[in-house]
């Protein structure tokens, strides 16, 4: 397995441009299932999960075309309805292939997914939905089975229902389900993330009819059919983010490009709250620091609030700054294993519960460490980013999963990075 090696100490200067949202692509390429006609996306970004995800489809008979960040996606002739466990063992977006196969065929046969193990994420809101719509389901062997046969022209059936938690791939899969049921399905409680409404946008440009995206209370007003359209992924906030702390962490400046600062908001408040300069000019932001930063207090919750995926990123960026900071995760119960590593590196972090005590420290020390999850690893790149020495992360192709290109990006801004096998 590769690993990338980082001498800390060097200050990040320059420009970069943020990739195409992974968290947007994903179930975009899905809702690929659902039209009768080619659908084009732009600003596809080239990560592992999105390899995976166009390999499934193509087992599944989807047509693939990809150039560049340019992916073509022809469903006019599906012959599997199915995603094994095989393909989905590594990433749970897999099972957004369950509502629109559902929707447009009838029919499913979808593996209980894996993915990261940063704690519980259940489907059981994705089969309670589409059980609401009408679909029998059933798990055996691992699978999920899900048909509409028996039900009236073979079509899932609008319904209203009320998620218990906010699930951004519960809203996502429920979301492309209803686009193509007969009748208004309205989702309460529902995710209001960037990559919602971007689905949503999407989707509507292929013919749905859909209001409410960004908001809580989302109404799906379902068609007869789908067409395909031509979409661009909205930009990646969390990458975005990161480079952003890696900039105040490192004392320098960058100017990152293809953002939209909107989307980040509680991050820019809270590099601010730092002692970090962020400043805006439309599709661009720029972020400066002295290097020398204020602890802040975190707490994950759902969107617009402070995003889990920058929990881990944050946590490096206080175990280098003035004071004590307290980092509450409320949304996966299993995404504390940066904090080991951290440690390997000389951070000063204790944990209570769902609480991590940050006790900012002057300096860190180079060491092996090992990556668990994504955005554990992102936080691990950043603390080698500063810490003096040495730093080698081992297991990055977590990485791979969710930052496109960076060791490249990070090298062209002044880092000393580079790949080992």
């Amino acid at each position: 397995m590769d690993k990338l090696i980082i001498e800390g100490g060097f200050p990040l200067h320059g420009e970069v441009a943020i990739s195409g949202a992974k968290n947007a692509a994903l179930p975009i390429l899905c809702a690929s299932l659902l039209a009768e006609t080619p659908l084009v996306l732009t600003s596809v970004a080239a990560l592992k999960d999105i390899d995976t995800t166009l390999k499934l489809l193509d087992l599944m008979g989807v047509k693939v075309e990809r150039d560049g960040d340019q992916v073509t996606l022809d469903a006019s002739e599906v012959a599997s309805f199915e995603a094994t466990y095989e393909m989905v063992k590594t990433m749970r977006a897999s099972i957004l292939v369950l509502g629109p196969l559902l929707a447009r065929f009838g029919s499913a046969r979808v593996s209980l997914p894996g993915g990261c193990a940063i704690g519980s994420r259940p489907v059981d809101l994705h089969i309670k939905g589409l059980q609401a719509m009408g679909a029998a389901i059933h798990i055996a062997h691992g699978y999920i089975q899900a048909s509409t046969l028996h039900l009236p022209n073979r079509r899932l059936q609008g319904a209203r229902y009320y998620m218990d938690i906010v699930t951004v791939t519960g809203t996502e899969n429920l979301m492309m389900a209803a686009a193509l049921a007969d009748g208004t399905t309205i989702l309460e409680n529902a995710a209001k993330e960037p990559e919602v409404v971007d689905l949503a946008d999407c989707l509507n440009k292929m013919g749905a009819n859909i209001s409410g995206a960004g908001s809580d209370v989302i109404i799906i007003q379902g068609v007869e059919k789908l067409n395909g359209a031509q979409h661009n992924i909205v930009c990646d906030r969390i990458e975005a983010g990161t480079y952003m702390v890696a900039a105040a962490m490192t004392g320098g400046e960058i100017k990152l490009t293809n953002v939209q600062a909107h989307l980040l908001d509680a991050v820019i408040e809270k590099l601010r709250e730092a002692g970090a300069q962020v400043s805006v000019d439309g599709e661009s932001m720029t972020v400066k620091s002295n290097g020398k930063l204020t602890a802040v207090n975190i707490r994950t919750a759902p969107h617009p609030a402070f995003p889990t995926d920058m929990q881990a990123q944050f946590m490096a960026m206080n175990a280098m700054a003035i004071g004590v900071s307290k980092v509450t995760e409320t949304i996966f119960e299993n995404r504390f294993m940066h904090v080991q590593e951290l440690q390997r590196l000389g951070a000063d972090i204790s944990i209570d519960g769902n609480t991590a005590l940050v006790q900012g420290v002057d300096h860190l020390d180079g060491a092996t460490v090992m990556a668990t999850d994504l955005r554990a690893s992102a936080s691990l790149v950043l603390a080698g980013l500063v810490a003096r020495g040495e730093t080698v992360i081992e297991r990055i192709y977590h990485l791979d999963r969710g930052y496109e290109l960076l060791e490249d990006k990070l090298t062209a801004l002044g880092a000393k990075v580079k790949r080992a096998s």
